[in-house]
């Protein structure tokens, strides 16, 4: 009775996931490709929320689909090569989330700054080098699991060490103590590393937003929208990711030592590290939709250009 509880409630909540994540992010994905093709041009800050889109797809494909298929009671669908792949993809890609989550703080820090000298020189150089940053964030994370093609496998009746991790469909066995300790080592560096840097940036954001609030109060009412710039509202906006990922990254780390405290981790706990661990890939694309203004914009439109055809042949199917 309790296993089969449990697998309902891993069902419902992966599935949920699946279905808010994956066209919420191929939306925006869709909608900042029709931007930069048809406008040529593409702003650093939905740069970067296009970034943050595809790695919350790929997210969303190498762990929230395998453990929706696991939930339904299929075992065992992944041979060794498949393994290492999608171990590599979800790894990768969970890291570029939150490097990107990082990058759109500290973009967005840089530019409610006040145009100082030190600033302006930012100011410059980080939008014009955007894409060698990204390039950067994805060979940082890339040389981070190497481990994945070397120690990943298909789960099979073959012994394992006691320094393995024990995944839905693979085993990720490191075989030493040393290789183990490393990989943890380089990880957590690359968390609180970035999740520092992107807690600092958010602090001087609202910091700047408090600012800008008090600045605003001796306006005139009809000057007040006014004064509520496009930048302060991406801001807040960035804000709100940022709070998202913390609560959601606090979460994880918390089950994650629990799960170090105990001798027998329940699978249920498990279940719940990798749902709150994947959760922000379908949170963040609707954060995303509801407070970026051009992403609704390029939506109307393409739903407007959607619904014009069909009224013509409707017309023309009523002229015949």
């Amino acid at each position: 009775m309790e296993l089969a509880l449990r697998l309902i409630f891993k069902a419902v909540g992966f599935f949920s996931l699946i279905s808010i994540g994956l066209p919420s992010n191929m939306m925006i994905l869709a909608s900042f490709i029709h931007v930069r093709i048809t406008e040529r041009k593409l702003l650093p800050s939905n740069a970067i929320l296009s970034m943050l889109a595809l790695v919350n797809l790929l997210v969303i494909i190498s762990k929230g689909v395998p453990q929706a298929i696991s939930s339904v009671g299929v075992r065992n669908i992944f041979n060794d090569i498949e393994c290492k792949t999608i171990s590599f993809t979800y790894r990768i890609c969970r890291g570029m989330t939150i490097c990107v989550t990082c990058l759109l703080s500290c973009n967005q820090c840089i530019i409610l700054a006040p145009p100082s000298k030190s600033w302006l020189s930012l100011k410059k150089r980080v939008p014009a080098n955007m894409p060698r940053i990204m390039l950067l964030l994805w060979c940082i994370n890339c040389a981070i699991y190497p481990s994945c093609f070397i120690h990943v496998r298909a789960i099979s009746n073959e012994t394992t060490s006691k320094y393995t991790l024990h995944l839905e469909f693979c085993n990720h066995d490191f075989m030493t103590f040393a290789s183990y300790v490393a990989n943890g080592v380089a990880i957590a560096m690359r968390d609180f590393l970035f999740v520092g840097m992107m807690t600092l940036a958010s602090c001087y954001i609202v910091f700047m937003l408090h600012r800008h609030v008090k600045q605003v109060q001796g306006i005139r009412s009809s000057d007040r929208n006014h004064g509520k710039s496009a930048e302060y509202k991406a801001a807040r906006a960035v804000v709100l990711l940022v709070t998202i990922y913390l609560a959601l990254f606090g979460i994880d780390s918390c089950l994650w030592i629990y799960t170090l405290t105990v001798s027998r981790v329940s699978p249920a706990i498990s279940d719940a590290r990798v749902f709150f661990g994947t959760l922000y890939a379908a949170l963040s694309p609707i954060v995303i939709i509801r407070t970026n203004k051009k992403l609704q914009t390029t939506i109307k439109c393409s739903s407007k250009k959607s619904l014009i055809p069909s009224a013509e042949t409707t017309m023309t199917d009523t002229s015949e």
